[in-house]
């Protein structure tokens, strides 16, 4: 046996010992499905796709579920429900049940069970007034009070007792007022009057005025119109009418003529002055900065306002002028200041407890006049302050002036 010659024991295959050459097989069904999801993908189909296998899965389970309930769950049958008839046995006669006889009740029962309550008042439905009725004016009352308390407009009221309170700064305590039983106006019949002219005047028809219960006319009794049969001093009512108030006011007061307040109190002054002019201006009148009682309202006739306070509340020129009235005044003002301003301006501060300045006198905005007062016609302390203007009138100071 020859040394060189080499005996070769073969190896087994085992998993540690092989060694492959070769890479597995890839799954091609797996890559084909990859390679046509990607074309459609870059088609722009791939949405469209997904949506129409959604449908399909969803209508396949649909129908998988009907298939199940129609052979495990729906294979049986469903009977109504049947009444059994039964015939019952007609006997030979049927019996007749007679009715008992009807007794009527005890009437004097009957009546002794229904008790009655006895009552002593009787309410009667209310009626419309026609006649006037009055009122006593309490102290606090305004024409406002009064005319809700009757349901009235306040300017009714003013115009139903012309003579009483021409002016809601002449409102009293103690004060009889007659009351309307509706809006309208009082009118006193004067002599010559005739009834279409009154009916004008208030803008109501002479039928409204002969119609109205209160006033106790009939038409074939009153004749002409032009010429009525109604007595001189008559009262009558007409309801609905417009009136007017009367003018009671100062006049207006300048420094060029201060002498034209003569005839309304003695605190005229009856020289032409010269001094301050105003800036056109103003400021709050008070140390107060509320309103008490009245407003500036021309329904009522208030063509002012009424700044509320306690006496000795210092009253101070709204702007620079010359005073041209100062002291009482006789018209319900009481202790009253005018301010000329000299650009067509006037100032009014009333009802004041003291006066600190003399005719004449040039003041200059925001310097005391006086202090808060409750003098005149009026039913508390309280500044009752105007404004007049050549060109406009008298204003309502609040669109001139604020707090």
């Amino acid at each position: 046996m020859s040394d060189s010659s080499e005996t070769k024991i073969p190896i087994p295959n085992t998993p540690d010992n092989l060694t492959s050459t070769t890479s597995p097989q890839p799954d091609r069904p797996r890559r084909g499905f990859l390679e046509i999801w990607g074309n459609i993908q870059r088609m722009g189909l791939g949405d469209m796709v997904l949506r129409i296998a959604t449908g399909i899965v969803s209508i396949t389970l649909i129908l998988m579920v009907v298939w199940v309930m129609s052979n495990f769950y729906l294979k049986g049958t469903v009977k109504s429900p049947q009444t059994a008839a039964v015939a019952a046995a007609s006997p030979t006669q049927t019996p007749v049940v007679r009715p008992p006889m009807f007794e009527p009740p005890d009437r004097m029962a009957n009546i002794r069970s229904i008790l009655r309550q006895v009552t002593l008042h009787t309410t009667l439905p209310s009626r419309p007034r026609f006649e006037m009725t009055t009122y006593t004016v309490e102290k606090g009352d305004t024409i406002y009070d009064i005319a809700a308390r009757f349901e009235l407009n306040p300017r009714s009221l003013m115009w139903s007792n012309p003579a009483k309170i021409p002016n809601v700064n002449l409102l009293q305590p103690g004060q009889e007022l007659d009351i309307p039983p509706v809006d309208g106006v009082v009118y006193e019949w004067h002599e010559g009057d005739g009834l279409n002219g009154v009916a004008e005047f208030y803008k109501v028809t002479p039928e409204t005025i002969i119609n109205w219960p209160g006033n106790n006319m009939i038409a074939a009794a009153i004749g002409d119109f032009a010429d009525p049969n109604i007595e001189p001093g008559t009262q009558i009512f007409v309801p609905g009418g417009i009136g007017q108030f009367v003018t009671w006011t100062m006049p207006g007061i300048t420094r060029d003529n201060p002498a034209a307040a003569r005839t309304v109190g003695p605190g005229y002054c009856g020289t032409i002055y010269d001094g301050a002019m105003g800036s056109n201006t103003f400021i709050w009148p008070s140390a107060t900065t509320y309103i008490s009682g009245y407003g500036y309202d021309p329904d009522i006739n208030h063509l002012a306002i009424d700044i509320g306070g306690s006496i000795g509340v210092g009253i101070y020129a709204s702007d620079n002028g010359v005073i041209v009235y100062a002291g009482w005044n006789d018209f319900g003002y009481g202790n009253l200041i005018v301010i000329d301003h000299g650009t067509g301006w006037q100032t009014y501060y009333a009802h004041l407890n003291d006066i600190n300045v003399g005719c004449g006198q040039s003041v200059y905005q925001g310097d005391l006049i006086g202090l808060m007062g409750s003098t005149g016609r009026s039913t508390g302390p309280h500044l009752h302050f105007e404004m007049r203007s050549d060109l406009y009138g008298k204003v309502n100071p609040l669109n001139y002036v604020s707090p």
